[in-house]
């Protein structure tokens, strides 16, 4: 199979030290990627390495089946029909909106270009700024024209480093997803760095959690949240705790919760001591519950309040409840748990969190 993009054993050092290491992923045609992860674990520099700016040490970049990066060879950068958009959008200031969108078609007929412009334009909803220069535009608005003249000349692979990191925090989902459907609406193939979790849930299909220079899981973001194959996989992605456990047989577990049960082997032996991860939506409030828990803190999220609730050992945990539940700290509310995926790991592994 021809995957859009493909990375096979890829590695990078800067300067001689390595940055990212033995990195595997594949990306279909169409589809969007998210390289998540905190800051300094490596997801620009393979993002750079992908677009030519920065050379393999070991392993093969290849772009629709053609290899562009591997040691001692590199197509350039302008020859890969990659197209980037960078976290400070790099617009040209003395040039209009319009003219920063048709700077990569510069070569197409003037009929082609004008329809490419106008139909970005509509896709991005810039089409009333065309006449404007950058700096009379908002941050939203210069990052939408960025990726429009990214994606002008239809470039193979649309490459997004932190695009919305410049953003009010409370736009960046919603833009995510509109960007999302421009792509979508394009069928341009794209890979971005995000340390949002969020941003990466609202506009990815696949996501891969970066941690110092590896590449701990490459899937979706239901895979990430649910099936997490790393104690830091599931620690940094969504909200959660792990609380200790005994393993009783090959598919159960006996908590503090009471015993919790899998529905495939837990690939454990009896009596093994493991971390168990509990979401907040695996913890629900039940009145009627004998089970009970100590209310800490809660935050208010609209339709739903986050409640940190202490049980009897002290250890603590999350849930999710609905927000015409009303609570005050410390209080006992009754709790039961609902669980549709039981994720455990080895206890010593709690540690690397």
């Amino acid at each position: 199979m021809t995957y859009a993009l493909e990375l096979n054993n890829v590695s990078v050092a800067l300067e001689n030290t390595p940055i990212v290491q033995h990195i595997d992923l594949q990306l279909n045609e169409g589809d969007i990627g998210c390289l998540l992860g905190p800051s300094g674990c490596g997801k620009t520099t393979l993002l750079r390495a992908i677009a030519g700016f920065e050379a393999v040490t070991s392993g093969c970049v290849s772009v629709a089946g053609h290899r562009v990066s591997e040691p001692g060879f590199r197509v350039p950068v302008e020859k890969r029909q990659v197209g980037m958009v960078f976290q400070d959008y790099a617009l040209f200031p003395h040039l209009t909106v319009k003219q920063n969108i048709a700077f990569g078609l510069k070569h197409v007929k003037a009929s082609e270009r004008e329809r490419r412009i106008n139909a970005l334009a509509d896709m991005l909803r810039i089409g009333e700024l065309l006449q404007a220069f950058p700096h009379r535009l908002s941050g939203g608005q210069q990052q939408r024209v960025a990726i429009a003249r990214a994606m002008a000349p239809k470039p193979r692979i649309l490459l997004l480093d932190e695009p919305f990191a410049s953003l009010d925090v409370e736009l960046r989902e919603d833009i995510a997803r509109e960007i999302r459907e421009v792509l979508k609406q394009d069928g341009i193939t794209t890979i971005l760095v995000s340390h949002n979790q969020l941003e990466a849930f609202a506009m990815a299909d696949e996501i891969g959690v970066m941690k110092a220079g590896q590449l701990l899981q490459w899937s979706t973001a239901f895979a990430l949240y649910h099936e997490p194959e790393t104690a830091y996989v599931a620690d940094f992605v969504g909200e959660g705790v792990f609380l200790p456990g005994t393993v009783i047989d090959d598919v159960s577990v006996s908590t503090e919760l009471g015993v919790l049960h899998s529905d495939q082997s837990l690939g454990h032996e009896v009596g093994a001591l493991v971390s168990v991860l509990i979401r907040p939506d695996d913890v629900i409030h039940d009145d009627d519950s004998q089970a009970t828990a100590k209310v800490l803190e809660k935050a208010f999220r609209g339709a739903e309040f986050m409640y940190t609730l202490a049980l009897d050992s002290g250890a603590r945990i999350l849930s999710l409840v609905p927000s015409h539940h009303v609570h005050a700290k410390g209080m006992q509310i009754g709790i039961r748990v609902e669980m549709e995926h039981l994720v455990v790991f080895p206890m010593e592994v709690e540690t690397g969190v």
